[in-house]
């Protein structure tokens, strides 16, 4: 299969669970009727984005993963025959929690998880607290329409597990996030950090020759304005489209997956990787000086 049509659900989230869950129920059989393949949720669809604030009780959102979303959603991959990338709210063990996607083949099958590597702590997305770090590794998810990648939001920032994923054989990567605004920032500030967001996520497309999938949520939740924005790239980086800052969204795009071998013979970046130089790579810092 050359040619896959990819769709992602951009929304708004309440506090209310199932009035979450139904939506983005909904939004995936819209998007299966209008002939969607693949279908990527945001970033911890099912609640508000709760790492505004530290609180202890915030733990009783998590779910067991497998469990029974991946078994719901399942079952509308199955009846669609679509694949599914779902965001959650994993809970490991007894006080232990990640930030997991689970990955739904389009005959229902659940095809795995990844769970974030890259954990942030800033001033209103304090994860550190709800989440460990992934221990699963980088993952590549052999789907019926695609081989595909999956990254949560603050991954994004980090050229390294966009590489790897790649070098696993992902054609497509996906990127369910929630990131947005200060509600008392200035808009050059709003506009110089969406910018560099969707920056950073266009040269994985480019250092890679695989096309990206980012999936964000609208909506003011606390003191913060999610920017909303999800796009979609070609291989070389160029946006095929982009959702709206401010509306909830469904769109579906279509990939031509033979780009991918076309872009790599005219900007072969992976042949002309210096593998033997990269070492260093693996430190926290380079102190030149001792």
């Amino acid at each position: 299969m050359s040619e896959v049509k990819v769709g992602f659900v951009q929304m708004s989230c309440t506090e209310n669970v199932q009035e979450n869950i139904k939506k983005a129920k909904e939004k995936i059989v819209e998007l299966a009727r209008d002939g969607a393949q693949i279908i990527c949720l945001q970033e911890l669809f099912a609640s508000l984005y709760f790492c505004d604030i530290e609180d202890y009780s915030n733990f009783d959102l998590a779910e067991t993963v497998p469990g029974k979303n991946t078994d719901d959603f399942g079952k509308i991959a199955m009846e669609l025959n679509v694949v599914l990338i779902l965001s959650l709210f994993e809970k490991r063990a007894q006080g232990l929690y990640h930030n997991t996607t689970a990955v739904i083949d389009a005959d229902g099958a659940y095809l795995g998880k990844y769970r974030k590597m890259h954990i942030p702590d800033d001033p209103g997305f304090y994860e550190k607290f709800y989440f460990t770090p992934g221990d699963l590794g980088y993952k590549m998810f052999k789907t019926k329409y695609a081989k595909i990648g999956v990254l949560i939001c603050w991954d994004q920032w980090y050229p390294e597990g966009a590489r790897i994923t790649a070098l696993m054989g992902a054609e497509i990567l996906f990127i369910p996030t929630a990131i947005g605004w200060h509600e008392h920032q200035d808009e050059q500030t709003n506009k110089d950090q969406y910018d560099a967001w969707q920056t950073i996520q266009k040269s994985h497309a480019v250092a890679n020759g695989v096309s990206v999938v980012s999936v964000n949520r609208v909506g003011k939740e606390a003191g913060v304005h999610f920017w909303g924005g999800s796009f979609v790239t070609n291989q070389y980086g160029r946006v095929l489209h982009q959702a709206s800052h401010t509306k909830e969204e469904t769109h579906i795009e279509t990939i031509d997956l033979n780009l991918s071998d076309h872009y790599r013979k005219y900007w072969p970046f992976l042949r002309d990787r210096r593998i033997d130089s990269y070492a260093p790579i693996t430190k926290r810092f380079i102190d030149t000086e001792e």
